[in-house]
């Protein structure tokens, strides 16, 4: 079955949230969406959210890789071709990780539709449920313990709370919440490189009475070198999120010693399902545990990232709340989500529809 068309285009999907962390506030959510449509009229979509910051590249150069002189390679090709496809859509735009995902996420929806299987079930099912931490930006600790309360009055049982800018109210935030929730979450962090290595080992040492879970990308995406000379203890709970853009950044991170025993995978930062797992198998041969995150992403993605993780048997840990607090949405459908819980739906594909 050949694909006829494609169509692309772009919304603001809205914060109703709007929040801080260390590097940046964010208020708005540009999405770019790709519907990749066969001869038979059975479709798939992608979607893509950049994040310039972490990557280079901008909204305005995700939408220019998706016009349509660069991907009118894919119109008259076989979806069945699926592996050959995505390693085309790899090569062609090798800058542009959130446009390739926009594509993979978008051929793999519609191969797997038109096989009639959900994605997660093609790509082989390890796992069928995991809890989802919601995240609460840089906020002072009233705002913090306030947000905590609501998220546990929705079901949410894990957080993970953007730290970073003062050393000292992020250490008072999280023994304030422990004070005030005791053993209510499981606490994952968030520092978005914005600790030294004498931060992180502070931080560490007066916090892990506390019962942190991991700490993520405490140093500077470049500072790998740095981040290995860290205590091993320190090193085991530390999950790499900045510094992992690609399968070559993986195979640094686990060159002895070890730089982190976890893995922040997102779609948007590798280029999609083809990518991630390649991310995936290199942590599962070091025997690195898998975090799945994402940015302020459409259902869409959310739920290729939800489908990819669970077919991966060292996936740990999921952080896709990208979604729950968008204005709106192109799509209806996609994930399961119930107290807290998230689920693969039983649907071909991803499970989603264009509203």
């Amino acid at each position: 079955m050949r694909i006829k068309d494609i169509k692309v285009w772009s919304a603001d999907l809205g914060n109703t949230k709007p929040y801080t962390i260390a590097f940046k506030t964010v208020d708005e959510v540009l999405n770019a969406f790709v519907e990749i449509i066969l001869e038979n009229g059975v479709t798939g979509i992608g979607a893509a959210n950049p994040s310039e910051y972490v990557t280079g590249e901008s909204f305005e150069q995700c939408q220019h890789a998706l016009k349509e002189n660069n991907i009118q390679f894919l119109i008259g090709r076989d979806i069945r071709e699926i592996h050959q496809l995505t390693f085309e859509v790899w090569q062609k735009l090798p800058k542009n990780p959130a446009a390739r995902a926009a594509l993979d996420v978008a051929l793999y929806d519609a191969f797997t539709k038109q096989l009639g299987v959900p994605l997660v079930k093609y790509l082989g099912q390890k796992i069928h449920s995991l809890p989802t931490s919601n995240t609460i930006g840089i906020k002072n600790v009233t705002d913090t313990l306030k947000e905590a309360q609501e998220y546990g009055e929705r079901g949410f049982s894990v957080l993970k709370v953007k730290l970073g800018k003062d050393l000292e109210e992020d250490i008072e935030r999280m023994v304030k919440l422990r004070e005030k929730f005791a053993k209510k979450f499981v606490i994952r962090i968030d520092a978005n490189q914005g600790y030294s290595s004498s931060q992180t080992i502070e931080f560490y040492n007066r916090t892990k009475h506390l019962d942190i879970e991991l700490i993520e990308q405490p140093l500077p995406a470049k500072a790998v070198d740095e981040t290995k000379q860290l205590p091993d203890e320190i090193r085991k709970v530390i999950a790499a999120d900045e510094s992992l853009l690609s399968p070559q950044d993986a195979f640094e991170l686990i060159k002895p010693p070890l730089a982190a025993g976890i893995f922040n995978i997102k779609l948007m930062k590798c280029g999609g399902v083809s990518q991630a797992l390649k991310i995936a198998d290199i942590g599962a041969v070091a025997g690195v545990d898998l975090f799945w995150g994402c940015n302020d992403e459409s259902i869409v993605s959310i739920t290729a990232a939800l489908h990819t993780a669970f077919a991966c048997s060292n996936t740990k840990y999921i952080d896709l709340d990208g979604s729950l607090d968008l204005a709106k949405d192109e799509v209806k459908g996609g994930f399961i989500l119930k107290d807290g819980i998230m689920y693969c739906s039983d649907k071909p594909g991803l499970g989603v529809e264009r509203i």
